[in-house]
């Protein structure tokens, strides 16, 4: 990966763009003050430019649900270290993320919201999600079960409030007490309200979606199975044009074929991936500490000491790209639109594209959709 530093004023020639209308074979984007000036098609304009040596040219990836990396969480209160997590990611594509947070009494959840909304403010990240602990206790996966409760207006208020307007997504289970009035109450203040780590049926989904509940986290995982004669969390939120669903495409989580059907139900303006990544995510096995559980990573897969339960993963958004074209069968524009495109547009920020006016996040990848070079608001990532 390149060393250069600093914004750059140049014009991407030779590589195959993938806009919104399609690939632009003979593509160039010229990027100009850190955004996109223009895009077209065989012969570039006139000044400064750099050859991609034929590989494809995407937006830079959106990670909605990322709890660290290469080494680091974004739990840790040491503003240095979470820029450490958010670089490692970086280095693989994603220009753009949410940190998510595990369950945690809420008076340590909101020193810890706390701490990473001062990186937003940075820039570091866009954003926090809460992946508890408004959560079931059957459903919970990594999550300490002594620590879930339900979502009451103090509880919700109290970490909204400590994070003054950074925290951009709620993950609740709506079958608890005070559910479906905590999805009202995110909405009303500008939250995304995601169902997970549910044990609902269909019939308590549906209301907590009347209610504005617009994302499944990590569907298929951390929820009710889904069955013929009670399809759950994962028929009502599939089914639902609303509900925007999260995919974690690292072969692991999901079969490709899982991958593959949920993608087509819910179509490019649907589908999502996430990492769901922890700190191992860059680093490689080892033993690691995620929401005070002692999870152990082998072969690069996290599972909960002692047990067989997933504890996330060590996906990077580059990998869950070429695990969608490679192995489940997504073209790439539409593997563009799950990790770029939709989660920018659930975010509302102007990424998520290669079009004029946007800023210039850009992933240079080879033919095996590999990154070889990563631009971030219009300046190459340094390795």
């Amino acid at each position: 990966m390149s060393t250069w530093g600093g914004p750059v004023d140049v014009t991407l020639t030779g590589g195959r763009v993938v806009t919104p209308d399609g690939v632009l074979d003979r593509g160039w984007v010229a990027v100009r003050d850190g955004r996109i000036a223009a895009v077209g098609d065989g012969a570039a304009p006139d000044g400064p430019t750099t050859d991609v040596g034929g590989g494809w040219l995407v937006p830079g990836f959106v990670d909605i649900h990322c709890h660290g990396g290469g080494g680091e969480a974004f739990t840790s209160a040491d503003p240095d270290r979470v820029r450490r997590a958010a670089a490692a990611h970086r280095r693989h594509g994603t220009t753009t993320m949410l940190a998510s947070l595990v369950s945690r009494p809420i008076p340590e959840l909101a020193d810890q919201v706390k701490a990473l909304a001062e990186l937003v403010d940075d820039g570091v990240v866009a954003g926090i999600h809460l992946e508890g602990p408004f959560l079931s206790a059957a459903r919970c996966g990594a999550h300490d079960p002594a620590i879930l409760c339900p979502p009451d207006a103090a509880s919700v208020d109290a970490l909204l409030k400590a994070g003054r307007g950074t925290v951009r997504m709620v993950t609740v289970a709506p079958e608890l007490e005070h559910g479906v009035d905590a999805v009202r109450r995110l909405v009303d203040n500008g939250v995304l309200a995601a169902i997970g780590h549910t044990d609902a049926t269909e019939a308590q989904i549906r209301p907590a979606v009347e209610a504005g509940a617009s994302v499944a986290t990590h569907l298929f995982n951390g929820m009710r199975p889904l069955h013929h004669r009670e399809p759950g969390p994962i028929g009502a939120l599939l089914d639902d044009e609303r509900v925007t669903v999260e995919l974690i495409c690292d072969l692991v989580h999901l079969h490709p074929t899982a991958v593959r059907l949920a993608a087509r139900h819910a179509g490019t303006g649907r589908t999502v991936l996430v990492t769901d990544a922890i700190a191992a995510a860059g680093v490689g096995d080892g033993v690691y500490d995620v929401g005070g559980l002692e999870v152990r990573v082998v072969d690069g897969v996290p599972t909960l000491a002692g047990g067989a339960s997933l504890a996330g993963s060590t996906l990077t958004m580059d990998a869950a790209f070429r695990n969608a074209v490679q192995s489940c069968g997504l073209t790439v524009e539409e593997a563009v639109r799950a990790t770029a495109t939709r989660p920018a547009r659930l975010l509302g920020v102007e990424a998520g594209e290669i079009r004029a006016g946007l800023v210039a996040d850009l992933v240079v990848l080879d033919d095996e959709f590999r990154p070889r070079e990563v631009m971030a608001r219009g300046e190459w990532v340094k390795e």
